[in-house]
């Protein structure tokens, strides 16, 4: 028997509602809706557009209903660490976006109270500018608030009116500690923080809720909503197929989180410089990882190029070019702040380059065969480190998210890795979350590895043997 669910599942540029349909041997994805996403300029600095994603989503929802009757419930994933902050039940103001510059103050004010190497300590956090208690700390609407939620929670509070921090999720706010996987309420306060708004913590798998009657009547059917690993990196490794303790994986889209799945959190100074973090995954497990720059040094250069030109580009046939390219590629540091904002990313890029002393290449074929490589060789080095820190030998690397479908880069990773890359799913996160809300209401099986033997059985991987080793 097959059982139905709807699964929202929301990207730094993208979101999308799909059908996800499990049965004994089926693991199935039908995209319903697919909307934009993306920072707007406010008066106030970057923020999202929160009122058109939300309806994006009621619509989305409403059309699921509609094709699949049958659907059981709503499972809903995001990009991390941002947040809404509410007052009385309502919105005070739309989120802010992660790459908003105000957090830079929120960083020296908590660094000041709080040394990095205590953070890492009691949060096993990576230090990223954007993370949740820079935000919170350089936020001057939190005294107004009475409750925080992060994306996810926030659209499932909108939906049933429950207010809830699921756990996964809450790992990247820097305010949960890492081996309690409760709120650090001491550490809350102390950088200024009202423990006061931090909401009670679910794990994947909990029903959060119903949804509100007038909302149930616009979708068209009284559904529950079901925590699943709302950080969307979390649902994502539960459907990387992986079959051995010497998997890494990267999850690639905008963003690239490399690491290897773990039992227990490895806090040692070497992790903390080699900024690796410990977020938390389905079913207390730890996805140690280090985010590195992803698609958007090429979704970027794209529409650079894009705005250039006046008209669209078509990617495929750059990267087939790209891959065409020969002779001495040079690279840069994927990982340079520089590039971490939006505009004219193919001057960043030269710039970056000019300091390392290499020449921009010629033409954009080329260009974009430079930056797949830095890509690839961030995730190379990313993934050796991953290994070695965490005393795993390694014998392949899955490559899971839209970034599978780039030949061109799975092809580097692997020769600049030495490892085989299997490349897929590249729904890999609506599967996860799919996956989960099944096995909460008895239609999948119990463990993680069961099921990541169904996706493996459902979606065979692509496999890319390095060629020419390089390194």
């Amino acid at each position: 028997m097959t059982r139905a669910v709807a699964a929202v599942d929301l990207g730094a540029t993208s979101g999308r509602v799909m059908i996800g349909r499990v049965g004994t041997t089926t693991l199935d994805l039908e995209l319903v809706s697919r909307f934009p996403n993306g920072p707007v300029e406010r008066a106030d600095g970057l923020h999202w557009d929160f009122d058109a994603l939300y309806r994006h989503i009621l619509d989305g929802l409403a059309e699921a209903v509609r094709r699949e009757p049958a659907i059981e419930s709503i499972g809903i994933d995001s990009w991390a660490v941002d947040y809404g902050l509410l007052r009385d039940g309502e919105l005070l103001a739309e989120p802010f976006h992660y790459r908003d510059e105000r957090t830079a103050r929120g960083v020296s004010e908590v660094h000041d109270i709080a040394p990095l190497a205590e953070l890492y300590r009691r949060n096993g956090l990576q230090f990223l500018p954007f993370n949740t208690l820079y935000q919170y700390r350089a936020d001057e609407r939190i005294a107004d608030a009475d409750t925080a939620l992060l994306i996810p929670d926030l659209i499932a509070y909108l939906l049933t009116g429950a207010r809830v921090a699921e756990r996964t999720n809450a790992s990247t706010t820097g305010l949960l500690g890492v081996e309690s996987s409760e709120w650090d309420l001491e550490l809350t306060e102390r950088v200024g923080i009202p423990s006061s708004i931090l909401p009670p913590l679910v794990d994947p798998g909990t029903v959060i809720g119903r949804l509100h009657p007038a909302l149930a009547e616009r979708i068209g059917k009284d559904l529950p909503v079901i925590a699943v690993g709302s950080h969307d990196t979390a649902s994502a490794v539960v459907a990387v197929p992986m079959a051995t303790a010497g998997s890494a994986y990267i999850s690639c889209g905008t963003w690239g989180l490399v690491g290897v799945e773990l039992t227990e959190p490895v806090l040692t100074d070497a992790a903390r410089d080699a900024n690796f973090t410990h977020e938390r995954g389905v079913d207390d497990r730890f996805r140690f990882l280090h985010n590195v720059t992803g698609l958007w040094l090429l979704s970027e250069t794209v529409r650079a190029w894009e705005a250039e030109d006046g008209s669209s580009i078509d990617l495929p046939g750059l990267l087939d070019a790209a891959a065409a390219v020969t002779g001495d590629i040079p690279v840069f540091d994927a990982n340079d702040p520089s590039l971490s904002a939006p505009g004219d990313m193919p001057a960043r890029i030269s710039a970056v380059l000019a300091a390392s002393g290499a020449a921009a290449p010629d033409g954009r074929a080329a260009f974009a065969r430079t930056i797949v490589e830095s890509i690839a060789l961030a995730f190379a080095d990313a993934v050796r480190t991953a290994g070695e820190l965490s005393g795993r030998e390694l014998d392949s690397i899955h490559l899971v998210g839209g970034g599978s479908l780039n030949r061109l880069l799975c092809q580097a990773t692997a020769d600049r890795s030495g490892l085989p890359v299997l490349a897929g799913p590249v729904e890999a996160t609506a599967l996860g979350n799919v996956l989960v809300q099944a096995r909460a209401l008895d239609a999948a099986p119990a463990t993680l590895e069961e099921l990541r033997m169904l996706v493996s059985r459902t979606h065979q991987p692509v496999r890319y043997d390095p060629q020419s080793v390089v390194r």
